[in-house]
């Protein structure tokens, strides 16, 4: 139980910190996203929301409390990242500048399945 605690809790953090990490410059509307996001086809307009969205999944990743939540964020997120993905290949990217994504949805399943696990555990102690 604690080795699946502290599994938890580190892919947890590392996952909600990256996904975090990408959604300040969304947010923020910096030149470099703005580049990415034009390059990638996406319409500006989307990119605040999308950062927004980001942010407040990492934050209900790490709350706690609101497991309804907390797998509405494991979605969005996934789909994020799939998404991203996705579009970088349609572009033609060789595959080492889409595996990146790949990392982090290992992270984010290592994370997703352990949580289900702790409630697993949690249910048959009551």
């Amino acid at each position: 139980m604690k080795a699946t605690k502290i599994t938890y809790w580190v892919s947890t953090v590392l996952f909600a910190g990256f996904m975090a990490f990408t959604a300040i410059p969304n947010i923020l509307g910096n030149a470099d996203s703005v580049g990415l996001f034009t390059s990638l086809g996406f319409p500006l307009y989307m990119q605040g929301f999308i950062g927004m969205a980001k942010l407040l999944g990492s934050i209900a990743l790490l709350v706690p409390a609101f497991p309804r939540i907390k797998e509405w964020a494991y979605a969005g997120l996934f789909f994020d990242l799939s998404g991203a993905m996705y579009a970088v290949m349609a572009l033609g990217a060789p595959f080492t500048d889409w595996s990146f994504f790949l990392i982090f949805i290992a992270v984010e399943a290592v994370s997703y399945f352990s949580y289900h696990k702790l409630q697993a555990a949690k249910l048959k102690s009551v």
